[in-house]
């Protein structure tokens, strides 16, 4: 069964992090990594406007321990989403976030690219 673990609000960005969980819990060291990098991710650009990190135990009677993340970042114009698989938790959530600040990268690069070729 999923259970919703209570949504936080971000002080300094203004913006939430949801948190879903299969009865797994989250490591207050974990969290404040995610938050503290996804506040750094969203600066002072106002295109982030929240996030939501959903855990799931994927391991069966006959497998290792796996843990599939999905981590979505509401972002304007379109949402960016990654899942990753891993052994531990933590590691699923760093591979995610890693390929989520990336999207969001190379989505601001085109912007810019987009502005530059306007102007000209």
């Amino acid at each position: 069964m999923l259970q919703s673990n209570p949504t936080f609000e971000m002080e300094a960005t203004g913006f939430t992090i949801e948190y879903h969980t299969e009865s797994i819990e989250f490591t207050n060291g974990l969290k404040a990594k995610l938050e503290k990098r996804l506040e750094k991710l969203a600066g002072r650009h106002r295109d982030i406007t929240g996030a939501s990190l959903a855990v799931h135990n994927v391991s069966g009677n006959n497998r290792h321990h796996e843990f599939k993340v999905r981590l979505v970042l509401y972002h304007r114009p379109d949402n960016i989403a990654a899942v990753r698989k891993a052994a531990t938790v933590s590691n699923a959530v760093l591979e995610a976030l890693d390929a989520v600040e990336r999207q969001v990268r190379e989505h601001r690069e085109r912007q810019r690219e987009r502005n530059r070729a306007r102007r000209r």
